[in-house]
């Protein structure tokens, strides 16, 4: 007789929310193994078995190789126990304690098996538009709090009927065994169809309605998983200019939802691994260039030389799709200007209805707002230019003990927070700009969702981190977040954090060369920076500022919307008159530009101007020359539309940009480029330009990194900072310091942008705090 084995075990990592309790169940019923699993409220899973040794090895062989495709298993605690003698295994009723924190499962795409149901006429959840199992559909969005149980979820109100719950309660039924967020066409979510006054259209099937609607040229806002979509036609060109007149948005791009990839293959080019990306559980959107056959209005995403894909990744998406005519559609963010998407059904009666003419919705409550996730290729390789659904919350583990925990309030644009503890840190999802009260709001809430399930708080007295910068509104939220809850706070230098997060993201330890590339960053010397080279430790706090680019003169914030501003500062800053300006750049603009532009002129004569070594504003005014007519609609547009001619233009070598120092700093000297640019304006081709620019300048920067640590034993370059995602800075900096066997490395788990800010700000504080502990 043998002397049976206790083992208890606690699971960390994307465990809940994935199907594992009924897995670790159905494992241990195979392996004749006795005891329970359960959830924990730290989004960690218990498990307790009781069995010979020889069934307790095999169980522990089959976790690793039969695991759920969506969970991932970061730690496992395991104890050696006196056996309690179970005569069964169950699931038992979660518990609100906490062992440890665990990873809160984000948002996933509908699987291929609940797909293929709701395409069976002879399933009984044939057609229908919450279909989800445990491998797949909506969690954080729906999630008050944790454990992920349905009585915590917005699925709680829903009450399962006597088919669902015998899949419920059936071990064997892979797919639905213990999942909380299934239901069926008796039990689930209710569907319906609302005209502009929200009113209900008593139709047969809301979903057939709404799409020949949308075939008829009307607008439609679609209640998702995480927010409203607004719905059109992509291939009217009548539609998508009312739309655009609708939503305020002149020239920012729309992405588009395709039925399948095979539908996407139509529109853009794309190869394996893009596939695989949209297919994914997470199938975010994808930038992809566009083919110059594609049906799609030119004015869905005017003069840029990538589209913004992706597919149904609902089931409500993927039956609207299936019934409209061209099994693609315009699927954009149901929001006004400058605000966030609406959840609710109360945003959208009082916001959406001066956009949309009818609204196909649901009765579940979307409880946490999320944007789709936006990623494009830099270099080969993806990176994010937005991190939101199927991503956050997941938790990025690090190389590093924390030593504390962090509340992070990020930037202003594309904004996101953060939580840092122990090896891990945790992004909020995307945000947004923060420029409208709600957007605010929506910072505060979703940092306060991470500390309150991440049990920030409760053990050790966090500290809260905030940018340098004196007008954010991230800094302000911070500020008044940790005075009315007595915490510490500290500051940490914006391009000190995107550096420092890249290095970090990338795993690196030791002495660093950082190259931050953004618009806007307060700086050390209280002038904007934002083209920096940085001399940094990874285990030690702080920096030293060894280059940067000339300065352009920033008169107002007005520069950053009408480019041509610059353009104008820098002719005059170098000792033109106004008419000299005017005709070096042959303009010829609105009156009410021109009298714009002697304002300009006066402040910069009389000194009224702050430096700023900005990348992002030195491209502006690059733009601006070769286009005055460009102003900014939406965040980086003169710089997108840059890199969109620079796809289709050669490279000219540009050997003009000099390296002088100033004040034992380093700078990039750009004065003979610009001439270049005027002198090459009539007769070179704008992509031409355009390419050799951003390519060259991305050389120069390198041949700045490589002078800047002269003598230094460096150990890695990184980069960061909005503007490191354009392909041809990125390549021209990556093959410069190639020459010298050096690596550049950029962000990929989170993003380069301000939207990975929190990440580096966490790493910062932590390394500052422990120097002054």
């Amino acid at each position: 007789m043998y002397k049976p084995l206790a083992l208890h075990l606690v699971f960390v990592g994307l465990v809940q929310g994935v199907g594992f309790r009924p897995f670790i169940t159905r494992i241990a019923l195979k392996h004749g193994l006795k005891g329970y699993v359960k959830n924990i409220g730290g989004s960690e899973v218990e498990v307790w078995i009781e069995g010979d040794s020889e069934s307790i090895d095999n169980f522990l062989a089959s976790i690793f190789y039969e695991k759920p495709p969506v969970a991932i298993i970061d730690y496992i605690y395991a104890s050696f126990e006196e056996p309690r003698g179970y005569e069964l295994f169950t699931i038992e009723k979660s518990e609100s304690g906490v062992y440890t924190r665990s990873n809160i499962p984000p948002d996933f795409a509908v699987c291929s098996d609940c797909l293929r149901e709701i395409l069976d006429p002879s399933n009984r959840r044939y057609k229908y538009p919450f279909n989800s199992c445990a491998w797949c559909g909506p969690r954080f969005s729906m999630m008050y709090k944790s454990p992920y149980d349905r009585e915590n979820t917005a699925m709680g109100k829903y009450i399962l009927c006597e088919d669902c719950l015998r899949e419920y309660r059936d071990p064997e039924n892979t797919r639905r065994y213990h999942a909380q967020g299934i239901s069926c066409p008796r039990d689930g979510p209710r569907l319906k169809l609302l005209d502009r006054d929200f009113r209900e259209i008593v139709v047969d099937d809301p979903i057939v309605e709404a799409a020949k609607l949308i075939d008829e040229g009307y607008i439609v806002a679609v209640k998702g998983i995480g927010g409203y979509h607004i719905a059109s036609l992509a291939t009217n060109d009548d539609v998508v200019l009312e739309l655009r007149k609708r939503k305020k948005r002149p020239r920012k791009p729309f992405a588009v939802m395709g039925l399948d990839v095979d539908v996407l293959k139509k529109l853009v080019y794309m190869d394996s691994s893009d596939e695989e990306l949209l297919r994914s559980p997470q199938a975010p959107i994808l930038l992809l260039p566009k083919k110059p056959d594609s049906p799609v209005s030119r004015y869905v995403s005017p003069d840029l030389s990538h589209e913004g894909v992706f597919i149904a990744y609902t089931p409500l998406h993927y039956l609207l799709l299936m019934n409209t005519r061209d099994k693609f559609l315009v699927m954009t963010s149901g929001n006004v200007h400058g605000e966030p998407m609406c959840t609710s059904e109360e945003c959208a009666r009082a916001k959406l209805g001066e956009i949309a003419d009818y609204f196909l919705v649901h009765d579940r409550e979307i409880v946490n707002r999320v944007d789709d996730s936006v990623l494009r290729k830099t270099g080969g390789s993806y990176v994010f230019l937005r991190r939101s659904r199927g991503y956050a919350p997941a938790w990025i583990t690090i190389n590093r003990d924390l030593n504390g925990e962090y509340i992070a309030f990020g930037g202003d644009l594309t904004s996101a927070g953060a939580v840092g503890f122990e090896d891990k840190v945790v992004l909020t999802q995307y945000i947004g700009d923060l420029d409208s009260l709600s957007a605010q709001r929506d910072l505060l809430s979703s940092i306060e969702f991470l500390v309150e399930n991440y049990h920030i708080g409760e053990k050790y007295k966090p500290v809260v981190v905030v940018d340098m910068h004196p007008r954010l509104y991230s800094r302000k939220i911070g500020l008044k977040y940790a005075e009315s809850n007595g915490l510490n706070v500290v500051e940490i230098q914006h391009h000190y954090a995107h550096v420092l997060g890249a290095a970090v993201d990338n795993n690196l330890s030791g002495l660093v060369a950082g190259v931050a590339l953004d618009g806007v960053g307060w700086g050390l010397d209280n002038t904007i920076w934002g083209a920096e080279i940085l001399l940094f430790n990874t285990e030690e706090y702080g920096f030293k500022r060894l280059g940067s680019i000339k300065p352009l003169p920033l008169t107002s914030d007005r520069d950053t919307y009408q480019p041509i501003r610059l353009a104008v500062s820098y002719f005059v800053k170098q000792g033109f008159e106004l008419q000299e300006v005017f005709k070096l750049l042959g303009l010829n603009l609105e009156r009410e530009v021109l009298v714009e532009l002697e304002a300009v002129y006066k402040l910069v004569k009389l000194g009224r101007h702050t430096p700023a070594s900005s990348t992002g504003r030195l491209i502006d005014m690059v733009a601006a020359i070769l286009n005055p007519s460009i102003t900014r609609s939406y965040e980086g547009e003169p710089a997108i539309w840059l890199e969109a001619r620079a796809y289709h233009g050669e490279i000219r070598e540009i050997d003009d940009f000099k390296i002088t120092s100033e004040n034992n700093l380093l700078l990039l000297d750009y004065r003979e480029v610009v001439e270049w640019i005027l002198n090459n304006k009539e007769r070179l081709e704008v992509e031409t330009i355009a390419r050799s620019f951003l390519y060259n300048y991305g050389v120069a920067l390198g041949e700045l990194v490589l002078e800047s640590i002269k003598g230094l034993r460096v150990d890695y370059v990184v980069a960061s900072g909005g503007a490191i995602v354009n392909e041809y800075i990125y390549r021209g900096l990556r093959n410069k310091l190639a020459e010298h066997g050096l690596n550049v490395l950029i962000p990929r788990r989170i993003p380069p942008n301000d939207g990975g800010l929190a990440f580096g700000q966490v790493v910062a504080a932590s390394l500052y705090t422990s120097v002054n502990s």
